[in-house]
């Protein structure tokens, strides 16, 4: 594929450079040639009353109009003047994102695959404002709703977009095209293309007459005709009879009773010559209106209990003929191509409608047990991710959430599993809330089923950063799955995990690691002590450690589980072996190995881009975690172009407001102090200090690490007083929280001491110091950075208050501990021995 915005419009059978999921041309497109001029005209001279490019159109009008064939016809018709066409079916508003991040690659944008469907949807909105590659495409929101349900993934920029809609509430909101029956000239030339035999002017005006002109009638009667050979004469003598049977039924007036009539002929017709076809259509009838993957019918041959149904697919013969009749008689699309199956959703309607509520039920739960046949095993494997997205489609439209099955429940929790795995938590979500919701009401809120699905909600919910509604959650959900399925029942050990992520997210570090210790012996007994769950809990554990000052055991922990998890052969996904990987890095950087730190890190992150890609979650947590060893190594510019890309792809994939995004924040700040930019790092300090507040709460280690670094820049920038009373409150809270001897609390004390200094009160400032020194020795070693900070800051107190020999005595230790890590070449090292100047203590959040 070639990348070229520049193409002039050709020929008009010159291929767009991606095109994309266009429904087949209708080779018996007829007519609607004003419309097609008008559609055209109002979408190539549309213009924007605000900050897009193009008004996007919507198509509308009565079921059976032809709303889509239009739409095809324009991609077709026009494609030349575009370098992309996309086709996106709209209908479930939940899903538009997944059919946006399949144009990912052909955008030159990692696929979905990597970086999950919220992000690569994402990126691929953002090059479409943008118009890079390309500026000069077409996207096609088939069946679109309601306007907001599309309203924020209209692409507004250089291209063009094109809505099809039965809701005339688009009226009000962008220029429409009202798409009505034929003309009745429309209609005759129709049947004169459709029908093989001849037919003159007067029977097809009388045929489309009876029809109402109706698009979607019309191609039955015309398939129907031309596959029995019946004559029109006949065709409307049943036509009649079939009319006053409906009308004697009172048929919903919905519904066009011309559709109806020569819907039910075309049934009756295709019922005398292959009845196991009506079968089959009667089973797509509860499958939604998008394509049906073909192989559901021949993965699923041993699913069905129905003797019928069951018959007909053990016969893959009769199955092929079966859909090939239902091709024929127009009753379905046959897409050879991607086969898959499609009926219209009239058609679909009209077919239920005729079931009474004991045979809907029985065809209904034959197309769950279909999909539960379809689904495949594994939803952690992305290889099998396609296929679960073939059948998302159909999972509400088929009213899966009411089947009580056990296959088609855990059929369920795997959609939804693979959408969180995929990165799609909006739709995870949704799916999630909408399966609870009819489990819980279904079974009673202790099921097993329900319990199972809540776990699975947890999960999504912690990923997007609730944390305190995950918390809330996971804690009920654990205390019922304990007491129904047992303490040590794989369910629960799996939950047991995620509320250890819980207490972390809460800022209950001892209590984490407390759990994950327990968790890792009863991990080891019950599913053994490689085994890919066991491996999860030990990753977890290291990062417990590090969040209680544990960073030798931290680094040892995640060495060895990066090195398992590495060797595993099954179970273990790339981004599982990211975070270990980048864990290690964290680690070694924790230790004070700011160069080895950033070695580790560097081979993290090109497995990162290579394997997931560079937007995906774990490969931006990886460079984040790589910024912060740049400058604690002292690569200033480095860390600052690594901290603005991180931060610019966080804000763009997962908005400001994301853990994420708020971390990558912090560490920009960080870097901008040190490279001088003071006024641009307070203003996002500031900033992530608030939006911890509304992540994590007002009393969280988090909040307070970020309010001292927003005291440094405070002091930095002429107000001690200021930094002085924001550090005291956020030592006060972090021992509270974590105790004196901790990391975070420690370099408070150290900056707090700074900021006395600053104030002139160096008695203070030397108490403080002197205290934190006697804690960080037995805590972090006499060589750990942070010590040396400490150390390299007291001396200057020393100086002040004319204690030169214990300053003397304290600069040597200082320069030797130098010697022994960093170097004496490091711009800490020299900041304190040469120039004599304080240094600050920076605080990095890491992920939970």
């Amino acid at each position: 594929m070639t990348v070229d915005s520049a193409r002039k419009p050709g020929r008009a059978s010159e291929a767009p450079e991606v095109w994309g999921k266009v429904p087949f041309r209708n080779v018996n497109f007829t007519g609607r040639e004003e419309l097609l001029t008008r559609l055209r005209a109002d979408i190539s001279t549309g213009s924007s009353s605000d900050v897009t490019a193009v008004v996007p159109h919507a198509l509308h009008g009565f079921g059976g109009v032809g709303k889509t064939q239009v739409a095809v016809e324009y991609a077709y018709r026009y494609r030349s003047d575009y370098d992309v066409v996309w086709w996106i079916p709209a209908d479930q508003p939940v899903l538009v994102k997944s059919s946006l991040a399949g144009l990912a690659p052909y955008l030159g944008l990692p696929v979905a695959v990597g970086t999950g469907i919220e992000d690569a949807a994402a990126a691929v909105l953002d090059a479409l404002r943008r118009g890079e590659p390309y500026s000069r495409w077409l996207l096609i929101f088939d069946n679109a709703d309601q306007p907001e349900d599309i309203s924020d993934v209209i692409p507004h920029g250089p291209g063009h977009v094109l809505v099809t809609s039965r809701n005339h509430r688009w009226q009000g909101v962008v220029r429409t095209v009202a798409v009505d029956v034929f003309s009745r000239n429309e209609s005759t030339e129709f049947l004169g293309k459709r029908v093989s035999r001849s037919i003159d002017a007067g029977e097809a005006d009388r045929l489309a007459e009876q029809l109402g002109d109706l698009p979607l009638a019309l191609e039955q009667a015309g398939a129907l005709q031309a596959e029995t050979g019946i004559s029109v004469e006949e065709y409307l003598r049943l036509l009649a009879e079939q009319t006053r049977l409906l009308l004697a039924e009172s048929k919903p007036s919905e519904y066009p009773l011309s559709m109806t009539a020569a819907w039910g002929l075309s049934v009756s017709q295709l019922r005398a010559r292959l009845p196991e076809a009506v079968t089959v259509l009667r089973c797509c009838a509860f499958f939604g209106p998008e394509p049906i993957p073909r192989d559901v019918f021949r993965r699923a041959a041993g699913q069905a209990t129905d003797a019928r149904l069951g018959g007909i697919l053990s016969n893959p013969i009769l199955v092929s003929r079966a859909i090939r009749e239902l091709g024929r008689f127009a009753l379905a699309h046959i897409d050879s191509g991607s086969r898959t199956i499609q009926v219209h959703r009239l058609v679909q309607a009209l077919l239920r409608e005729e079931l009474d509520d004991e045979e809907q039920s029985r065809y209904r739960h034959e197309v769950h047990l279909l999909l539960a046949g379809a689904a495949p095993i594994d939803p952690d494997d992305p290889a099998k991710w396609a296929r679960f997205n073939d059948l998302i489609a159909h999972i509400r439209p088929s009213l899966m959430a009411d089947c009580t099955n056990p296959a088609v429940r855990k059929t369920a929790r795997d959609l939804v599993h693979y959408l969180y795995r995929s990165g799609n938590y909006e739709s995870a979500k949704s799916f999630a809330e909408g399966f609870l919701a009819t489990w819980t009401k279904e079974s009673g809120p202790s099921s097993p089923d329900v319990l199972i699905a809540r776990r699975y909600l947890g999960s999504i919910v912690r990923e997007v950063g609730e944390y305190r509604a995950a918390y809330a959650l996971d804690s009920s959900t654990l205390t019922t799955m304990t007491e129904v399925l047992g303490a040590d029942d794989p369910e629960t050990l799996v939950l047991s995990s995620g509320f250890a992520a819980d207490l972390r997210a809460a800022g209950d570090f001892r209590a984490a690691r407390e759990l994950d210790e327990d968790l890792r012996r009863r991990h080891e007994e019950a599913f053994g002590a490689l085994a890919p769950a066991t491996l999860q809990i030990m990753n977890n554990l290291a990062l417990d450690y590090g969040l209680n000052s544990e960073y030798t055991e931290a680094r040892e922990l995640h060495q060895l589980t990066f090195q398992q998890q590495s060797d595993a052969t099954e179970g273990v996904s790339q981004a599982d072996v990211l975070g270990s990987w980048n864990g290690l890095a964290r680690a070694v950087r924790l230790c004070g190995d700011f160069a080895e730190a950033r070695d580790v890190g560097e081979d993290a992150l090109a497995y990162g881009v290579q394997e997931l890609g560079p937007d995906h979650p774990w490969t931006l947590r990886t460079a984040k975690d790589l910024s912060i060893a740049l400058r604690r190594a002292g690569a200033f510019e480095e860390s600052q172009e690594q901290a603005r890309s991180v931060y610019s792809r966080l804000q763009r994939l997962m908005g400001d407001t994301h853990p994420d995004t708020v971390a990558a924040a912090s560490n920009l700040s960080n870097v901008l102090r040190q490279t001088g930019d003071l006024d641009t790092a307070h203003d996002i300090a500031k900033d992530a200090v608030g939006r911890y507040r509304e992540i994590y709460g007002d009393d969280h280690p988090y909040t307070h690490g970020c309010a001292s670094n927003l005291a440094v820049l405070q002091r930095l920038m002429g107000d001690p007083g200021t930094a002085k009373a924001t550090n005291e409150a956020a030592l006060a809270a972090l021992e509270a929280r974590l105790g004196r001897d901790h990391h975070y609390s420690l370099s408070c004390a150290i900056n707090l001491a700074s900021d006395l200094a600053a104030l002139g009160a160096h008695d203070e400032a030397r108490a403080l110091g002197e205290d934190s020194l006697l804690r960080l020795r037995p805590l972090l070693g006499a060589d750990y950075p942070l010590t040396i900070t400490c150390m390299a800051n007291l001396v200057l107190d020393l100086r002040v208050l004319g204690a030169d020999e214990e300053a003397g005595r304290l600069t040597e230790e200082t320069r030797v501990a130098y010697l022994r890590t960093i170097g004496i070449e490091h711009p800490d090292a020299k900041a304190s021995l040469i120039d004599r100047r304080r240094l600050d203590c920076d605080f990095d959040p890491p992920p939970i």
